[in-house]
């Protein structure tokens, strides 16, 4: 890849923890990606910051089950902005199978759920940002 990935990671709303946002930063920063932790935010701050910082990824972990309520608000956020054509939304954090698909079904590029490694996510986002760079141009 030719180009270094910026990526916005944020914890979705008043959930604290924090544990597997920590450790997808590291790994993330590890691959070469550059990384920005927001830490606790509501989707219009993280939607916000995204702009501001100009990121290629936005991923939000929950783990309090809110994620389709504010996981939804994220999105349509990201739509009245623009963003949803070229940034890459993600997810992860504890929720069922059901509610993953259906978190790719309201817009997110990707839903992570417990036990996804470091290549699986690497790899997804990589190719979901090139998918995105390609379409932009």
């Amino acid at each position: 890849m030719g180009f270094k990935i910026k990526v916005l990671l944020s914890k979705l709303g008043l959930d604290v923890h924090n544990r597997g946002l920590m450790t997808v930063a590291k790994e993330l920063r590890d691959a070469g990606m550059e990384v920005i932790v927001l830490g606790n935010s509501l989707p219009r701050e993280i939607i916000h910051t995204a702009i501001q910082e100009g990121v290629d990824v936005v991923g939000v972990s929950s783990l309090g089950g809110a994620h389709l309520t504010l996981g939804g608000e994220l999105i349509e956020q990201a739509k009245k902005e623009g963003l949803i054509e070229n940034t890459v939304f993600i997810i992860g954090g504890v929720f069922p199978p059901d509610d993953a698909k259906q978190l790719e079904e309201i817009g997110f590029d990707r839903a992570f759920m417990t036990g996804a490694t470091k290549e699986e996510i690497v790899s997804s986002i990589e190719r979901r940002v090139s998918e995105k760079r390609e379409r932009s141009d």
